[in-house]
């Protein structure tokens, strides 16, 4: 590599970095499992830790927190199979009730002589084509959690493998307290990232549930868990899941209510994603909106739906290890939403290990 000109260098990493990347995508049936498995693990972390404190065995807290996975994980999948299941079965109806409101909208229009076609208009906003973004998401999720033997297997070995992992580390890395440094910080980051973002998630589900029943929007159960899971989709996932919600509405009362439905969405979103979260989650993460927003088609073209979940986490492996390498901190950099305080903790780095170097 040091004999190359800089232009053959850069076409010898994009070249290896293509090549990977289709690896990826190529065994994406077997990466995706891993991948949650391991952020599963990571998150499940500070619970096993907390019950340690309490001089619980580390088998049984294991236990117990897999047990608590797979219950949720069955509850979540029944409450969604069978809301979507009536919501197929109304389909007809609601089709026929939304093609009713769309007739009198455009017949006002008409009156302002703004000639609109109405089939045109029910052809982009048919229940079931706005359904239909929610369903290949379900199904993407239910087609890796057809795995979930195999992911609980693997979570379950890595929790216990957990404790030894940093003392190897010690001992196979060359450069080991850099490594580590590294890799803690990664961990800090994606448990802090998660816990918060889980918490946001699950009182922005509570909350836009909450609003659709006190309105009586039909299946508010659905469109509660959807705006949970969807939450932890950056910036697009809280849109997406209202869409539904607010056809619901239409369909169900008419344009009045509908617009209430948006508005509820528009503030829980507002105040729990410009409000709360920026508040508990800071500047832990580092990443500019831009690049956040980029790294969720990325990742979701390349793993599907675990990969926007997990678009975030991702990205953030990419920028630490950037970061990590002299001649690779520039990408960090235009990765981050603050250069700056990527090269202020470089030269904090370096200052610290400084010592370490003299005889």
């Amino acid at each position: 590599m040091s004999t190359l000109s800089p232009t053959a260098k850069a076409l010898l990493i994009f070249a290896s970095l293509i090549v990977i990347l289709a690896g990826i995508k190529a065994a994406s049936t077997i990466m995706v499992p891993f991948f949650l498995s391991g952020f599963i693990a990571i998150a499940c972390g500070p619970l096993i830790l907390w019950m340690s404190k309490y001089r619980i065995p580390r088998w049984l807290s294991i236990t117990l927190v897999i047990l608590l996975i797979v219950v949720f994980g069955f509850m979540l999948a029944g409450l969604v199979g069978q809301s979507l299941a009536e919501f197929r079965e109304n389909m007809p109806q609601y089709r026929e009730k939304l093609s009713g409101e769309f007739t009198w909208v455009v017949n006002q229009l008409a009156r302002f002589n703004i000639h609109v076609d109405k089939d045109l208009i029910i052809s982009y906003l048919d229940p079931g084509m706005a359904m239909s973004m929610v369903t290949n998401f379900l199904s993407g999720m239910g087609g890796v959690l057809s795995n979930l033997f195999l992911i609980l297997l693997t979570v379950i070995f890595m929790l216990f493998e957990a404790e030894g992992i940093p003392r190897r580390l010690h001992i196979a890395l060359s450069d080991p307290q850099m490594k580590m440094h590294h890799i803690d910080r990664f961990i800090q980051s994606v448990n802090s990232y998660l816990a918060i973002k889980t918490v946001v998630s699950l009182a922005t589900g509570l909350l836009a549930g909450t609003w659709l029943y006190i309105l009586g929007v039909d299946h508010f159960l659905l469109w509660g868990v959807l705006a949970f899971l969807f939450n932890y989709i950056p910036n697009i996932g809280s849109i997406i899941a209202a869409v539904p919600a607010v056809l619901m509405a239409l369909v169900q009362y008419g344009g009045g209510e509908a617009g209430l439905v948006a508005l509820g969405f528009v503030v829980i979103n507002t105040v729990m994603g410009n409000v709360v979260e920026p508040r508990f989650m800071g500047r832990g993460l580092g990443l500019s909106t831009l690049v956040v927003f980029l790294s969720l088609i990325f990742w979701g073209w390349l793993l599907g739906s675990v990969g926007m979940l997990l678009s975030v986490p991702l990205t953030m492996i990419v920028k630490i290890a950037l970061e990590s390498r002299e001649e690779s901190r520039w990408l960090a950099i235009l990765l981050s939403s603050d250069g700056e305080a990527v090269l202020d903790e470089a030269k904090h780095r370096h200052a610290s290990e400084e010592p370490a170097k003299l005889p």
